[in-house]
């Protein structure tokens, strides 16, 4: 009998560890998962607004978790916000950082802390052992497609206005390399090169006075669809034709369904696919369904052109309605 007793309250103790590991999926309490999310504006553009959407339906009460949001375009803000995450004690911290600098100090307290953190949409640049994983979209190989894109139309020449994104951000920079690349050796001239901080009113602003100057120009490529949305306004304005068969070409990035439409009906030329879904990949990898010995995960895009573009891409690829 003392032997039975003894094997039952084994087995008790056994099944209440198992229990206990079971209910511990966050940063060691048996309640929903803490997460802060710090990441730029719904209103920033087409892709953040399903970004955003994305990120807090995958992390909702229903599926588990606790969460907490902060939205800015401002590197400071975002530190300081991500400092307050910590403090508050969430278990994990999510980022899209508004530049790439300046994040070794918060994320040494993250996991000084015991806050692990994963990186989205946007690469940081802090040593590795800073983050769990990044999930996020090669910024240089949009730009490098987009330019190849370019290059294959074969223009007698290049005269661009280079419309570019926040500074310092990853976008910015990946998507700017390629093209920068380029007016560096002079296959391409840079009629000007100026941010528009994602924002459609201050691009259009840019093509008009490029416009009223008298420059020449031939190409836009402005680094999202709202600041292409906002040249092709000004161009518009001044009745200057462009897309397929018109006098300039116009390259958006992002592939809101509505740029994808603008594109089948031959108004603009290119638009570079940039993947804003990385929530449910994250929230596997901390609920242990998926695992990955890689530490950058990359989502997959492509570049569309006007010419091929079908619905099924529009259906398909397009983000919003």
């Amino acid at each position: 009998m003392k032997r039975f007793k003894a094997l039952a309250l084994a087995a008790v103790l056994a099944l209440s560890l198992v229990l206990t590991a079971c209910g511990k999926t966050g940063g060691g309490s048996n309640g929903p998962i803490k997460v802060g999310v710090i990441n730029n504006p719904p209103s920033e553009s087409g892709y953040r607004e399903a970004n955003v959407k994305d990120m807090e339906a995958v992390f909702s009460a229903a599926n588990g978790y606790e969460l907490k949001t902060f939205y800015s375009i401002k590197n400071d803000e975002q530190l300081q916000a991500a400092q307050g995450f910590i403090t508050e004690g969430v278990d994990y911290l999510l980022i899209s950082a508004a530049e790439t600098t300046g994040w070794d100090e918060v994320l040494t307290k993250a996991k000084e802390a015991g806050v692990k953190v994963y990186l989205f949409d946007r690469m940081i640049d802090v040593d590795e052992s800073l983050y769990e994983a990044a999930v996020v979209s090669d910024m240089a190989a949009e730009g490098d497609t987009a330019v190849k894109w370019l290059l294959d139309q074969n223009l007698s020449e290049y005269n661009v206005i280079h419309i570019q994104g926040a500074m310092g951000s990853d976008a910015q920079i990946g998507r700017t390399g390629a093209l920068q690349a380029q007016f560096d050796n002079g296959t391409m001239n840079c009629v000007v090169q100026q941010t528009a901080t994602w924002d459609e009113a201050e691009a259009k602003n840019i093509v008009e006075s490029v416009i009223n100057s008298g420059e020449s120009f031939n190409v836009i490529y402005a680094e999202n669809d709202g600041m292409a949305k906002g040249a092709v306004a000004a161009l518009d304005e001044h009745g200057i034709t462009h897309g397929v068969n018109g006098d300039v070409i116009v390259m958006g990035f992002d592939c809101n369904k509505w740029a994808l439409r603008e594109l089948k009906d031959g108004a603009w030329n290119y638009d570079g696919q940039c993947s804003p879904f990385q929530a449910q990949i994250i929230s596997d990898l901390i609920k242990g369904v998926k695992t990955s010995s890689d530490k950058v995960i990359i989502n997959e895009e492509k570049g569309f052109d006007a010419k091929t573009i079908t619905d099924s891409d529009i259906d398909t690829y397009g983000l919003g309605e």
